[in-house]
């Protein structure tokens, strides 16, 4: 069943890489007493991900900061070290962006919102979508109806529905 509006966020384990290597990540410690922004794409390094998606939360870190906003975090079914590596090349690492693998899709899945494109040999995926989520739950949750968009699911297009 895919998550929505009202609902609590189910815990799982992802991955993030720090400074001994990739490290657990429970959600449930990232989002309990914070307000935080979760966006999902469909893949680091793959055209929309990289040149429209993360920017747009590089260039709105202020405004979310300005709303109270603890944490931005992009979650990705890659593994730890390409989340690493693309958190830099895209300034996401130095804008303050947390990237965190989701390389079983256990987030992902939990959240019903996994999907195959096996031609584009993306298989065990995530949909793109951004929520705002405030003490575990979700007070806001746009996803896109197409992975190759990047509108509603938008730093400017989640800031725009705050």
């Amino acid at each position: 069943m895919t998550i929505t509006q009202g609902d609590t966020l189910p815990d799982a384990t992802l991955v993030e890489m720090g400074a001994e290597g990739p490290a657990p990540v429970k959600m449930s410690d990232k989002v309990k007493g914070r307000k935080v922004v979760v966006f999902a794409v469909p893949g680091a390094f793959t055209p929309t991900c990289h040149s429209a998606h993360v920017p747009s939360f590089v260039r709105t870190k202020g405004e979310f900061d300005a709303k109270g906003v603890d944490e931005i975090i992009c979650v990705s079914c890659n593994d730890p070290f390409v989340m690493k590596a693309w958190g830099e090349a895209t300034g996401a690492t130095a804008a303050g962006i947390t990237m965190l693998a989701d390389a079983s899709s256990e987030f992902t899945k939990a959240i019903g919102m996994d999907f195959d494109a096996a031609p584009a040999g993306l298989i065990a995926r995530s949909k793109r979508y951004a929520m705002l989520v405030d003490d575990g739950k979700v007070m806001l949750l746009q996803e896109e109806e197409s992975p190759g968009v990047c509108e509603v699911s938008g730093g400017e297009g989640l800031l725009a529905s705050m």
